[in-house]
């Protein structure tokens, strides 16, 4: 499957973009938000990354680690896209007039 370690990789790009933007901007606000974001990305990069090794090596133990990257990977995707929307809500709130989510 070609199209897994695309994924990966992109996943394991837009992490890396998301931790250096928190670094960049001043507001915390935005920071908590880029984290989320970030916190996305590497929850796919973890779900992808175990289907991708159970797929490849097709043994037991790369079941168990699959399944436990695959879990851990979904609980950071889910729970980073919650945290995402709110603070991505509360910009909107705070700010009315000059929306801009990913400055």
């Amino acid at each position: 499957m070609f199209i897994f370690p695309i994924i990966i990789i992109l996943s394991v790009v837009f992490y890396v973009y998301y931790k250096v933007a928190i670094l960049k901007t001043k507001d915390r606000l935005t920071q908590v938000y880029f984290n989320a974001r970030s916190r996305m990305c590497l929850g796919s990069f973890l779900l992808f990354f175990g289907v991708n090794q159970y797929v490849f090596y097709q043994t037991q133990l790369a079941l168990f680690i699959g399944i436990l990257f695959f879990a851990w990977g979904a609980y950071l995707l889910y729970f980073g896209f919650k945290e995402a929307k709110h603070y991505k809500n509360e910009y909107k709130r705070l700010h009315p007039a000059g929306y801009k989510a990913d400055e």
